[in-house]
């Protein structure tokens, strides 16, 4: 490591002390829970798709769900001029025995001497580096909640280069929880058509269908959440319909103004063939207060500065009645020959 170089890893762990409140980080240590509720919400503007559902810090490893559901009708009338009746109330949190785990999570990372020779030359260094690591951060937490399946002991990226065995994710939750809002198959076994000829012929009577798998009174605020494979195939046989003069191209953007008559979205990092119908406050990630810890150290046998962090999170659905999904992997599209299904 060259004077320049060592003097911006001096920089870094400096910035790092100051702004974590402690004398080292070239010690493990632990951050303060309002430091990790800051560390929480920088991680979380790194993407456009976590500000909008919950990431909410709990103290235990297990417990229950913490946010409360309406699980039906509150309103009504009961004469109690006739003997015997009251007026009974109802529990309006409706809060289920459903139970969140969490698991340990490590975002471990290097920079090698030559990449901060490069970097050390910027006075903000200290920024490029915390950003880039935040970004990837938010961008894994967004990979594992929609692909992750378990937690294994020792997680291996080349055999889930999703990052499946991480963590549960949230259609994990449900595929747990509720089975039977997670859409396996049409008329054919293991196999959900979509596209003339199919169980549906296209999204908006997917979608009309799915929703009727949530009560009337858990249906405010659903957006539909669709795969960028889903829209693709559904603008070009729209585009083939119209035959694409501009006049028909607006009425067909306008026609996709909604699906099912909901609003969607196509959220970074969903699967290409996904399709969820829920409320964004009704997934949530979890994580521990308190127990976010950091090591940082100079590691000049393999020429590198390396940055161990681990913190315990899990995926959680608030309301399992108010999401209804399909399962990814089951979605069959028309082949280009339109004689079958891929």
């Amino acid at each position: 490591m060259n004077t320049l170089t060592r003097q911006a890893f001096n920089a870094l762990c400096k910035a790092y002390c100051e702004g974590y409140g402690v004398p080292s980080v070239q010690e493990q240590f632990s951050l303060s829970p309002s430091v990790q509720q800051k560390l929480q919400d920088k991680i979380v503007e790194q993407s456009t798709f976590l500000p909008k559902i919950n990431v909410i810090p709990v103290l235990e490893l297990q417990g229950q769900n913490i946010l409360g559901c309406v699980t039906g009708p509150v309103s009504g009338r009961t004469d109690t001029s006739v003997d015997g009746k009251e007026r009974m109330p109802r529990d309006v949190l409706g809060l289920e025995p459903y139970e969140y785990q969490l698991h340990q999570v490590n975002s471990d990372v290097y920079m090698t001497y030559r990449t901060m020779d490069v970097w050390a030359k910027f006075p903000d260094f200290h920024d490029r580096y915390t950003r880039n690591v935040q970004a990837q951060i938010a961008n894994d937490r967004e990979i594992v909640g929609w692909y992750g399946t378990h937690a294994a002991k020792d997680t291996n990226l080349t055999k889930y280069p999703l990052m499946q065995d991480v963590l549960p994710g949230w259609l994990q939750y449900m595929r747990d929880r509720k089975p039977e809002n997670i859409i396996k198959q049409g008329a054919t076994v293991n196999e959900l058509r979509i596209g003339e000829g199919g169980d549906y012929a296209n999204l908006d009577l997917a979608v009309n269908d799915m929703l009727q798998g949530i009560p009337k009174w858990k249906r405010k605020g659903l957006v539909v959440m669709v795969g960028d494979e889903l829209i693709a195939r559904e603008r070009a046989a729209l585009l083939l319909a119209v035959k694409g003069t501009p006049t028909e191209k607006n009425a067909m953007n306008t026609a996709m103004a909604t699906i099912g008559g909901l609003a969607w979205e196509t959220p970074s990092n969903f699967p290409g063939r996904g399709l969820v119908i829920t409320n964004h406050k009704n997934l949530s990630i979890y994580f521990q207060d308190g127990k976010w810890r950091r090591h940082i150290k100079d590691k000049p046998e393999k020429d590198r500065v390396e940055d161990f962090n681990s913190r315990n999170e899990g995926y959680v659905v608030e309301d399992v009645e108010q999401l209804v999904a399909v399962e990814f992997d089951n979605v069959k599209l028309p082949n280009a020959a339109g004689d079958g299904w891929v």
